[in-house]
């Protein structure tokens, strides 16, 4: 073990007189009274152990972050189940023991690591700060760290790891979360997030060796002196955008398009590197948002930094656009891999598009765009599509027209971008993939959402079908006449209170009896269930679902007689019951108010029989 300044394992005897009244709280409590040298994080226990408040303290001290959906993410301040610079420092330290084990030329390898926007002064974080730290342990070991110099899109970090050929990523960043929130966001060599059994190992190394190694580890300007260190901010900005230009079509059109647009950054990295990818595009840069474009991390003209909330959180861009003249309002989430879109309809207000919407337009435009430029006889067969399980089931009703393939996966975009990986291996190619929370990928460069290049593909898009005087939404029109209606609805509880999130998904799985679900919702039948948390699905001839069983969380699908399908899942970054509905009828079929009128009845049954009953503990929000 290097110095550690005299803080061995009996600790000093300013730390051992802090007592709470219980063992394993105080041996918590002397543990980060010892290790932490940030002055406000440590502050902060010291004042919670001097005011006796054992409760908060064993909660921030007494259980570690776990990886979910999107890597680490939680509030920042003191505490082992937050992000602080000791929690960060452990990590990397845990990630560097298990890459060490993997790979036999991690040294000569490296990590990338990017950082968005975010700060918190009363913690003495903030997503450059932590950053650094991370650099400062992996530098510390003499691993070279490819530090971008200054905030990125998240997109970034997986796209310059297999630019770079780098052995992992980490992006320091907690997306469109409250701005109490940050994250660590770890990238595997292949360019994709981090799954298992990687996360689990990872977790395991974290766990083996809590105390940090020396003093280089906090030691920030270490990323200033280090010859180990290098910037790829230039070569990998370059990089992308001339790849971006392989999902432009339509160049000369763009360029001479009277179509105006509006952007906003949500006071995150976005901005400039969306004007840049306009550009690329041939178009002029958008109309920034004036309030929103530069980075704020208290998201201070926003109640939350979050564009899937829709209408009341775009209100800006819609003003502006209005006074602008222009049609259509695009907005990236904070870390820029997220995309809202919005539509002007004569007459008729603004539209705000669901991702489901959303990725209905998108898919039908890579399909159109990729038969344009793979003339006959070109082989659909080679190409796919995924989309995942609680999304849309839009583009299977898509890929069973055209002949191209269609797949689900879990819910994450980590599924997606391994999904994408092992099929880029058997020569097939992936040219789009989404999930319903406005996360999008056209083609296959970045292993990950990516709200940079969505949005230059939908200003292009826009483009296109204004020049045929057809408006986003006359088109999604035509799509649903063609391949179906697909009527769906997602929304959200939430319950801070884990013991009875069990008691709901248990009471589901115990519906009539020990091990049996429910049979029927709202009346109508349910035909199967899909149960991914323990690997149950009726619709399968030996009763086991194909997607992976992920015990993390839980996971319940419903198919009803009617064509609904309906999902209850708990979700991997927030306290949040979330369900999903969908109507998927045939094409032709134009009733669309007999189908949203059949699918509020399944949905409000799905909330009334299957969560009411511990309402008293749930909070209601619709989205």
């Amino acid at each position: 073990m290097e110095d550690n300044n005299g803080l061995d394992g009996d600790l000093n005897a300013n730390v051992r007189c802090q007592r709470t009244g219980d063992p394993k709280l105080d041996k918590a409590v002397q543990h980060w009274l010892a290790w932490d040298r940030n002055q406000w994080t440590r502050a902060q226990v010291e004042s919670l152990v001097g005011a006796g408040r054992v409760d908060d303290l064993s909660r921030r001290l007494c259980s570690r972050m776990s990886f979910g959906t999107a890597g680490l993410r939680a509030p920042m301040g003191a505490g082992f189940n937050r992000i602080n610079d000791l929690t960060v420092i452990q990590s990397t330290q845990g990630l560097y023991s298990y890459l060490c084990r993997y790979f036999a030329d991690f040294s000569s390898r490296g990590v990338v690591v990017g950082f968005d926007t975010r700060g918190q002064e009363e913690s003495g974080c903030s997503s450059h700060r932590l950053a650094k730290l991370t650099a400062a342990v992996l530098l510390s070991r003499d691993v070279p760290v490819h530090l971008f110099s200054s905030f990125v899109p998240t997109p970034y970090v997986p796209y310059a790891v297999k630019k770079l050929r780098a052995a992992a990523g980490v992006m320091i960043t907690a997306s469109h979360n409250p701005k109490e929130d940050n994250g660590y966001k770890v990238y595997w060599c292949n360019g994709a997030q981090i799954a298992s059994p990687h996360d689990k190992e990872i977790l395991r190394c974290i766990e083996e060796q809590l105390e940090p190694w020396s003093a280089s580890c906090w030691d920030v300007g270490l990323v200033d002196r280090c010859s180990l260190r290098t910037d790829p901010l230039t070569q990998i900005n370059s990089c992308y955008m001339d790849e971006l230009a392989s999902l432009c079509f339509h160049r000369d059109l763009n360029s001479s398009s009277p179509l105006k647009f509006v952007h906003s950054s949500f006071h995150g990295v976005g901005h400039a590197f969306v004007q840049q990818a306009f550009r690329v595009f041939g178009f002029p840069p958008p109309i920034a948002v004036p309030e929103q474009k530069d980075p704020d991390p208290n998201f201070s003209s926003v109640r939350c930094p979050n564009p899937e909330e829709g209408e009341s959180v775009l209100e800006l861009s819609l003003l502006l656009a209005e006074r602008e003249n222009a049609r259509v309002v695009l907005a990236t989430d904070p870390d820029a891999d997220r995309l809202a879109v919005a539509e002007k309809s004569d007459g008729c207000g603004w539209k705000v598009f669901t991702g489901n919407e959303m990725a209905a337009l998108l898919g039908w435009w890579m399909f159109f765009t990729w038969k344009e430029n793979h003339p006959e006889p070109a082989d659909a067969r080679s190409i796919y599509m995924l989309a995942t399980t609680v999304s849309s089931k839009i583009l299977q009703a898509f890929a069973r027209i055209e002949g191209f393939h269609f797949e689900e996966t879990l819910p994450g975009f980590k599924w997606i971008g391994n999904r994408i990986h092992e099929l880029s291996k058997t020569g097939s190619r992936v040219i789009f993939s989404f999930e319903e929370s406005i996360g999008f990928l056209c083609g296959d460069t970045v292993l990950d959402k990516d709200g940079v290049s969505s949005a230059a593909v939908v200003a292009e898009m826009a483009a296109y079908l204004h020049n045929k005087n057809l408006s986003l939404s006359q088109q999604l029109h035509n799509i649903y006449q063609t391949y179906g209606y697909h009527v769906s609805q997602t929304s959200y509880v939430v319950c801070n209170d884990p013991p009875t999130i069990q008691r709901i998904f248990s009471r589901i799985r115990n519906f009539d009896g020990s091990g049996s679900y429910p049979k029927t919702c709202g009346g109508v039948q349910i035909v199967h269930v899909r149960d991914v948390t323990t690997g149950y699905d009726s619709s399968q001839p030996d009763l086991r679902s194909v997607l992976p069983v992920s015990r993390s969380s839980h996971m319940i699908t419903f198919t009803l007689k009617n064509g609904v399908v309906a999902t209850l899942r708990t979700s991997g970054t927030e306290p949040k019951i979330k369900y999903y509905t969908e109507f998927c009828a045939a094409p032709g079929q134009s009733e669309v108010s007999t189908l949203e009128e059949e699918l509020r009845k399944v949905t409000t049954a799905l909330v009334d029989e299957f969560l009411e009953p511990e309402k008293n503990s749930l909070i209601r929000r619709l989205v």
